[in-house]
């Protein structure tokens, strides 16, 4: 799965990680992305990676935001 792949060198806590999960998986169940090798998969974790680090924590507005922003 792209997103802990991408995580796994961010100084980010459990807490993080799981939330940043839960967006991932939202986002791509939203969008119906199945395939976790998708470039669209990694596209979006990198999107959701992105606006958690700005601070916004609820997964659901994390996701919301992520396929938004990529215009999806």
């Amino acid at each position: 799965m792209p997103i802990y792949r991408l995580l796994q060198n961010l100084p980010m806590g459990p807490e993080e990680v799981d939330r940043m999960a839960a967006a991932f998986e939202n986002a791509l169940r939203t969008v119906g992305i199945q395939d976790r090798n998708d470039p669209m998969a990694e596209m979006i974790a990198k999107k959701i990676i992105e606006i958690g680090q700005i601070g916004v924590r609820d997964p659901a507005e994390i996701s919301a935001r992520a396929i938004q922003e990529l215009g999806m």
